[in-house]
């Protein structure tokens, strides 16, 4: 598995869903919606505290962080401070 280092976090961008008004299931790109899963946190530094943890459901910053695919899955490695809010 991948281990973020310092103040960084990777994420797993989650599939959104839309239904119509008869129940049809709408599949919508991942990249529109700015949700995603926390698979694994870095320590942080001495300045930065972690305020996320593993399996939290966090709002980021559209174009922040950097795409990766490791073992056919598709992850992003973004740092703490581009995730907007976390969805409680």
């Amino acid at each position: 598995m991948l281990k973020p280092l310092a103040n960084r976090v990777l994420i797993k961008m989650l599939e959104r869903e839309e239904k119509t008004k008869n129940g049809i299931i709408l599949g919508v790109d991942s990249e529109e919606s700015k949700i995603a899963e926390v698979i694994e946190v870095g320590k942080g530094t001495d300045d930065i505290k972690m305020e996320v943890n593993k399996g939290d459901k966090v709002i980021i910053d559209k174009f922040a962080g950097t795409e990766i695919k490791y073992e056919g899955e598709k992850f992003i490695v973004i740092k703490q401070e581009d995730i907007l809010s976390i969805i409680i």
